[in-house]
């Protein structure tokens, strides 16, 4: 005994088998366009985090300005704007400070890595400036 299938069933099955496979299609040909978008949202976010950077660095270079002696200010708030950054962003830094009134302030510039931090960098560096008064000392 056969068992017989109604007309909508069979309609549904055939549609079935002739899409079969068109997700995975449609899915390999967003992939290049998910892999674009995930590098640029990464890219940004290393560019986000250098400022960030940039900027805590700036900060603890001229807390530690204030604290020192006038004639030792560069080397100590060199050494503290460099101190936390780690050897990816260290590479190609600068910090520099100055006074003037009374006022310390510390400029920091680092490069923008490309991808993965230790590599190649952008041409373009980010900055970070940070200013306090100087400590009055006894």
């Amino acid at each position: 005994m056969t068992r017989r299938v109604p007309a909508r069933a069979r309609d549904r099955e055939r549609r079935t088998a002739r899409d079969r496979g068109q997700v995975t299609i449609e899915f390999l040909g967003m992939t290049p366009t998910i892999l674009v978008t995930l590098v640029a949202l990464w890219q940004v976010v290393l560019v986000g985090y250098t400022f960030t950077l940039a900027g805590n660095s700036a900060d603890e270079a001229v807390r530690q300005g204030t604290a020192a002696a006038p004639g030792q200010r560069q080397a100590a708030c060199e050494q503290a704007g460099l101190d936390k950054l780690s050897d990816a962003w260290r590479e190609g830094a600068d910090v520099s400070c100055a006074t003037a009134g009374g006022y310390v302030t510390s400029d920091v510039t680092l490069r923008v890595p490309v991808l993965f931090p230790g590599t190649i960098a952008f041409p373009f560096e980010v900055e970070g400036h940070a200013g306090a008064v100087e400590e009055a000392k006894n």
